[in-house]
């Protein structure tokens, strides 16, 4: 692809592949609205008093068909939106083609390079001379730490002269996220810097970024408040456990046409995630093992019927490896080489450091054949037999399928709508300071409330007496915010 911007007939700016397939997406979009109750509700509840009226947020996050369907929430609600995907290999090209025709301000594509990815990302960021957006959506907080590393170099180079050296580290995407930097000095010295006094704050979706944003607070170096979405039970629940009881046997299916029946699976990791694909599996038919270092969640995987062993118990004999961590280094090069032949290693973590990428790449002698897009077969040479590796160890369930179904990521992007209404709302009144926050739980319970009448259910009602006597208000919430489901 050529990295230059283009314009839709009415001026709004956008880099697709291929705008033609917009009316497909459109037809998708209606489909999911239906299955997106929270979402549709909010604009219901808040679009006549349009609260974003003035607001640019941009979006960094899977441009699925599903997001399709949050961007037009935030624009229905009076937002001007720019949006990129979050992941090489995410994006639904007819749900981009739609929303930039449409709605919005799009750069992603389906199998961007890092390259691309970055450029993506910075055109979204990108509002012109005025400054960069008053609220980012962020999932993974790659826009987040392309502006903290920005005004980091900028400071610097303000002090000293100093650029950033993209050979100063081994990290190709950090490399690139350098460069972008240093290029950028060259025309205005002060752009992250008019980007950081502009924000107001950005909500986080994944377990990855949410990490990034406390280690941020806890240095005091995070530039702007933060309300951290992965969190609220109606997104670790049912976006991160049920969203992966269906999306991980679906690009399972896709990629590798594989009998789940009968195989052994091993889950590296069990908390939401973890538990899901492991439920996943065991629905499908595999005997399932789980790799855990928390006690308490090992505990929790027997107690389910898992057995708990380390990978080097079962690393010669399992058909089927998902590491869901969030962690680094978990599946390494040299446990691929121990594996039977055509083994399935895949990640549903939000990064691709779970498993051993660039080792593979660079083990002597190592030979890549491709299947189709995002399946590959990796052969040693010590055996001339390999295992097979989906969307180069990236999000498999996105970049082999299309995610998690539309109803619990309304579940998910109902907590989004909501934290950039809460931060632009108060945006005046100081509430949110440069800190990590989560949402109260009235609302979380707003939002599993949005999707219950979609699904027939009808919630019995409190007397004033039975709240008294638990202590509670009849209305909500129910729970103290240190209650665990």
């Amino acid at each position: 692809m050529s990295l230059t911007v283009e314009k839709t007939t009415a001026g709004r700016e956008y880099k697709v592949r291929d705008l033609s397939q917009a009316d497909f997406g459109r037809l998708e979009i209606e489909l999911a609205e239906i299955e997106m109750p929270g979402l549709v509700s909010c604009r219901t509840e808040f679009g006549p008093s349009q609260p974003f009226k003035g607001a640019r947020i941009t979006g960094s996050l899977h441009m699925t068909i599903q997001t399709a369907v949050l961007i037009e929430t935030l624009t229905a609600l009076g937002a001007e939106v720019r949006w990129c995907s979050c992941n090489i290999f995410s994006t639904q090209d007819h749900a981009a083609a739609a929303i930039a025709r449409d709605s919005a301000a799009v750069f992603a594509w389906k199998g961007e390079t890092l390259q691309e990815y970055w450029w993506c990302t910075e055109r979204a960021l990108d509002w012109g001379p005025g400054g960069g957006p008053d609220l980012i959506v962020d999932d993974g907080g790659d826009a987040t730490l392309l502006i903290h590393e920005g005004v980091k170099a900028e400071e610097l180079f303000e002090k000293t002269g100093e650029v950033p050296d993209p050979s100063s580290t081994d990290n190709a995407e950090f490399q690139l996220v350098l460069t972008i930097i240093r290029d950028g000095l060259k025309t205005d010295p002060q752009r992250f810097r008019k980007m950081k006094e502009r924000l107001v704050g950005v909500s986080e979706e994944t377990t990855t970024g949410v990490k990034r944003l406390y280690q941020m607070q806890a240095s005091g170096t995070l530039l702007f408040p933060a309300i951290n979405v992965n969190d609220s039970v109606t997104k670790s629940k049912f976006d991160n456990l049920y969203g992966c009881r269906h999306s991980l046997p679906d690009g399972l299916m896709r990629a590798t046409d594989v009998m789940i029946a009968g195989k052994v699976g091993v889950v590296c990791g069990y908390g939401d995630v973890g538990k899901g694909c492991a439920v996943a599996l065991k629905q499908a038919g595999a005997r399932v093992i789980v790799t855990e270092i928390d006690p308490i969640c090992a505990l929790q995987a027997l107690m389910e019927g898992f057995q708990v062993l380390t990978l080097d118990d079962v690393v010669s004999y399992a058909d089927i490896f998902v590491t869901t961590t969030g962690n680094k280094d978990i599946i390494m090069v040299g446990d691929m080489k121990k594996m039977k032949n055509n083994a399935i290693v895949c990640n549903i973590g939000h990064f691709d450091n779970e498993i051993d990428m660039s080792g593979l790449e660079n083990y002597p002698g190592v030979k890549r054949i491709t299947i189709k897009p995002q399946t590959d077969r990796w052969l040693f040479p010590e055996t001339n037999t390999g295992i097979i590796v989906l969307a180069e160890g990236r999000l498999m369930n996105l970049g082999c399928a299309t995610g998690h179904p539309s109803f619990v990521m309304s579940c998910s992007f109902t907590n989004q709508v909501i934290a950039q209404l809460e931060l632009w709302n108060e945006r005046k009144s100081g509430k949110y300071e440069k800190k990590v926050y989560v949402l109260p739980k009235h609302l979380d319970e707003k939002v599993a409330a949005l999707h219950l009448g979609k699904l027939g259910a009808k919630l019995t009602k409190l007397t004033q007496s039975q709240a008294d006597y638990i202590s509670v208000p009849v209305e909500g919430p129910y729970k103290p915010a240190a209650y665990r489901y």
